[in-house]
């Protein structure tokens, strides 16, 4: 498995990914297979700065008693710690709480991390959704990072996007740079609009005007649901790894960027 970047890049480039990771399974009944082990790897060969991960398990019993005699095993560690690469620092927040467990919102870092945030932004009982904010060090610099998955109908995730910007306007100083990245299910294309109103430029290494990345389904990409938010930021490159070990990983591909301070 790999990714056309080589592992190290320039100090003042700061590469982030982000990944929905489908709850490290895939499949439906007796053909269910784990995943998480696979997506450790994957995860350790994007060699990015940052990982902004979405529907990440902190437990889950059910699946934990299904896949306990597998070869490999459901991890006895909570999805995030389980596929941070080593050095990496661990932020996760939980969204959602189900009968069997609960998932939410992660970041891996290189870098040091700072207080870790969480901000409910459901729109209503039966979708339950969060912000993680967490400062990250980077090179002097504080970089604010927030993981977002947004809902899956079109008026609420517009609520939601109203919720991020007073979110950003409470607590990230305004002269700070900032990355908003995740799933946000804009099946439609409608939010880049609403985002620029608070200053969030979509990370794009294309001309204007081009078909932003495809990431979903991981098969055969359609849609561009999975997105990079910048504040303060330039974008120098963007990727989507591709590929069969990809597609069957999770239903979403990562989407990658190299990012540079305007």
């Amino acid at each position: 498995m790999s990714t056309p970047y080589a592992a190290r890049h320039p100090q003042n480039v700061l590469r982030v990914a982000t990944y929905n990771i489908h709850k490290g399974v895939r499949g439906v009944g007796p053909r269910k297979r784990l995943e998480i082990h696979n997506l450790g790897l994957g995860i350790e060969a994007l060699a990015a700065d940052l990982v902004f991960l979405q529907e990440v398990r902190s437990f889950h019993h059910r699946e934990a008693r299904r896949f306990q005699r597998t070869s490999f095993g459901w991890p006895d560690e909570p999805q995030a710690d389980f596929l941070a690469p080593d050095g990496y620092e661990v932020a996760y927040r939980t969204n959602a709480v189900t009968r069997s467990g609960e998932h939410g919102n992660a970041l891996l870092s290189r870098w040091p991390l700072g207080d870790i945030g969480h901000h409910d932004v459901s729109d209503h009982r039966f979708e339950q959704r969060g912000l993680l904010h967490v400062p990250v060090q980077w090179n002097g610099v504080t970089v604010h990072a927030i993981v977002a998955h947004l809902g899956l109908m079109h008026a609420g995730r517009v609520r939601q996007v109203d919720r991020i910007a007073a979110f950003i306007a409470a607590e990230v100083p305004s002269g700070e740079p900032l990355v908003v990245a995740g799933d946000f299910n804009d099946w439609g294309e409608k939010l880049d609009a609403p985002m620029r109103e608070m200053g969030l430029a979509r990370a794009s290494a294309v001309a204007p005007g081009a078909a932003p990345l495809r990431t979903f389904p991981s098969r055969v990409p359609v849609f561009s649901l999975d997105r990079i938010y910048t504040r303060g930021f330039a974008c120098r490159a963007m990727f989507v790894p591709r590929g069969a070990a990809w597609a069957r990983m999770s239903d979403h591909l990562p989407l990658m960027a190299e990012l540079e301070l305007a």
